[in-house]
């Protein structure tokens, strides 16, 4: 099975993992397979560019983190440290780099551990101990903050400078599934953005445009984070300002699998066992509505770049796309042939790329 896609920030490339313990990387504009990368010994459960797009860091449940090279298609550094297998792997935002250029970044692991790591020394700079169940999901914030969630029910935020614990979110009440950012996606852009598909020339230039993308992406207010959760709730937090949730988002009858702030950080969609995806207003957390439509489960969900469009992955075999202002459904995307466990939108926002059970990688162009 196909278990994680991903569009480089670029949107010239695709990454998959895959149960078959290898990595492919694949050609987006000849929608051609490019190469395939063996290393790993176990299933790879997340695949994640930098946002610089020269490097590729795959995490599997054999415990390790590799970082390829992908122009290449070579493993520089095998990061092995972790006792159990990477559920989350995050790269340091390009603005917050030394040189400007990728060389950070976050894995946790269902050891209960979060590690930083020098990607191509592989150096492991920190262990961030505090958790005492397995980590879920790790996101890098670009205010110096890291942010790990953990089935022990908190959210734990750490300074990306010295390892040490910042503060801890507490409020859910059972395992927390999944986070997002109001700024992943300027993050995940670094330097490249709709009308930009090549890097500056110097990694000074490149830290400098970064910052610049980050910023304007922030409009001077406080980074916000969204928790979703198996007590079917999600929470919205400040945490660079405060430890308590703004605002307790309840409706979903089911686990909370993964959550999505809108590019324009207008909106936070949810996925949700409940078979729905629910739209929420960023700002103040509160329900606008429930897209209903998916017979099965919904794990993961997408924002098109220009924010107009979400595109939801269920286990009932299809890819659904909604239109965020009518709250309708405008296509379905059918084809494969068995659950569809990842899905991701270009940054570009010309393609979609689903995949799932059925070992079909699919390319839909929009």
């Amino acid at each position: 099975a196909i278990l994680t896609v991903q569009f480089s920030p670029n949107g010239a490339d695709l990454a998959t993992g895959s149960g078959d313990t290898t990595v492919r990387l694949w050609d987006v504009s000849s929608q051609t397979p490019r190469r395939k990368l063996e290393g790993h010994k176990g299933w790879v459960l997340c695949v994640v560019w930098s946002p610089d797009a020269n490097l590729l860091a795959s995490g599997s449940m054999d415990s390790t983190v590799i970082i390829w090279d992908p122009r290449e298609a070579l493993r520089r550094t095998h990061l092995k440290g972790h006792k159990k297998w990477i559920s989350s792997i995050c790269w340091e935002p390009l603005h917050r780099s030394r040189s400007g250029q990728s060389e950070r970044l976050a894995s946790g692991s269902e050891d209960c551990k979060v590690r930083i790591w020098h990607a191509l020394s592989g150096r492991c700079e920190f262990v961030l101990s505090g958790h005492t169940k397995s980590i879920t999901c790790v996101r890098w914030g670009g205010e110096g903050m890291l942010y790990s969630s953990s089935q022990d029910r908190t959210i734990k935020v750490w300074s990306d400078a010295d390892g040490s614990q910042v503060r801890s979110l507490q409020g859910h009440g059972h395992w927390v599934n999944t986070m997002a950012l109001s700024t992943d996606y300027a993050l995940r852009c670094g330097v490249f953005d709709i009308q930009r598909s090549t890097a500056p020339g110097t990694p000074g230039e490149s830290k400098l445009l970064a910052m610049e993308m980050y910023n304007s992406a922030k409009r001077d207010r406080p980074e916000k984070l969204v928790s979703g959760s198996d007590d079917f709730t999600l929470h919205l937090w400040e945490p660079v300002t405060s430890g308590k949730p703004l605002s307790r988002m309840t409706g979903h009858q089911q686990l909370v699998n993964m959550v999505a702030f809108s590019p324009d950080q207008e909106l936070i969609a949810s996925a949700s066992f409940d078979r729905s995806v629910r739209l929420w207003h960023a700002s103040s957390g509160n329900f606008i509505a429930t897209l209903r439509g998916h017979v099965a489960a919904v794990y993961q969900v997408a924002w098109s770049a220009d924010s107009r469009l979400l595109l939801s992955s269920s286990k009932d075999s299809t890819v659904k796309v909604w239109e965020a202002r009518t709250r309708k459904l405008k296509v379905d995307l059918p084809g494969h042939a068995d659950e569809v466990y990842a899905v991701d939108w270009s940054p570009d926002g010309a393609k979609v790329a689903s995949g799932g059970k059925d070992k079909a990688l699919k390319l839909w162009q929009n």
